[in-house]
């Protein structure tokens, strides 16, 4: 059944959030680790974690994990809430999805990045990591009912070519988690390990004819996303960290203050927080000094422990995916 039409539009990192997806905690992993083709970009502590888990339901092997992991994201959905935001979540994975990933595995864990809204488009794109390719699908349904009916446009990527496990092909590839919005400015990541170059082009392709500017940022090869290095929290002011820029920031950002945190601090996703609105953001208790940066700013912190998604090699804006965020 098809909703009642409602706006979808994206104006901003920092513009008030008010319609927004929060993931489910779904993961299986690969049989693997040929399958990947790169190494999975996850915090240091989950190594170990992970070898337990090839091939292996993450709820089996650790129950007790995947319990606070699912309470983490209930925990975001409810600070939302109460900030007057509107909650969506995609579905579960159903039986037969399952079945179909085989050996590859499957992920439906962080809606940023198999789908994303810039302006008044929402964008199906393609992911890289052969355990993610199906994680649009859970969901279809919702952007069915939410995107169809508004005035936004809704389109996707080609699909790519098939090719051998653990060689992803040419692509083109292209993840949410490498796309920043500044009104009409759009920053692309590009590290080779999730958007690649012919993504990028594609993207500039489709969104310069409607006025946007679109430009490439490079990411280090053990970088997954652009949101692993860079985050904007209200107008002429971002958390970043260098060590992750080598060309530096967009010549957009320069004039900018910036929060600086370090390669270590980045990798334990210390820039990957929300901005609920300009004056508030969420982040994990975890990077406290950089909290008290931001309220000595001016910025009201709320703190959510995301240590289990951080695992995974995200947090909060891996964790949502907005449908709203207008001024």
């Amino acid at each position: 059944m098809i909703a009642e039409a409602m706006d979808v539009r994206l104006d901003s990192e920092f513009a008030p959030l008010r319609s927004v997806v929060v993931s489910q905690s779904e993961f299986r992993a690969p049989a693997d680790a040929a399958i990947l083709g790169h190494s999975m970009p996850v915090e240091p502590s989950a190594v170990e974690i992970l070898e337990a888990v090839w091939g292996k339901d993450f709820r089996e092997v650790y129950p007790e994990k995947q319990a606070a992991w699912e309470a983490e994201r209930d925990e975001l959905a409810a600070v939302l809430t109460r900030h007057g935001v509107e909650v969506l979540r995609p579905r579960l994975f159903n039986d037969a999805e399952r079945a179909a990933a085989g050996e590859t595995g499957y992920a439906n864990f962080f809606v940023r990045d198999p789908w994303f809204t810039v302006g008044e488009h929402v964008i199906e794109g393609v992911l890289q990591f052969p355990h993610r390719r199906m994680e649009v699908l859970p969901s279809r349904q919702l952007l069915l009912d939410r995107v169809v009916p508004s005035a936004a446009r809704y389109v996707s990527l080609p699909q790519p070519e098939a090719s051998p496990l653990g060689h992803p092909g040419a692509g083109p590839f292209l993840e949410g988690g490498d796309v920043l919005v500044l009104g009409t400015e759009v920053f692309v990541g590009c590290s080779g390990m999730a958007t690649n170059e012919l993504g990028y082009h594609w993207l500039a392709k489709y969104l310069v004819p409607f006025g946007f500017t679109v430009s490439k940022v490079e990411l280090p090869p053990h970088v997954l996303h652009l949101d692993c290095a860079i985050s904007l929290i209200r107008d002429g002011l971002m958390i970043a960290c260098p060590e992750r820029l080598p060309a530096g920031l967009p010549a957009a950002l320069r004039d900018w203050e910036h929060i600086e945190v370090s390669e270590d601090e980045a990798a334990a996703m210390a820039t990957n927080g929300l901005s609920i609105d300009p004056g508030t953001y969420i982040t994990d208790p975890e990077f406290e000094r950089v909290g008290r940066e931001l309220e000595a700013r001016g910025i009201t912190v709320e703190y959510i422990d995301f240590s289990v998604s951080r695992l995974f090699g995200g947090a909060f804006r891996c964790s949502t995916q907005p449908l709203l965020r207008a001024n």
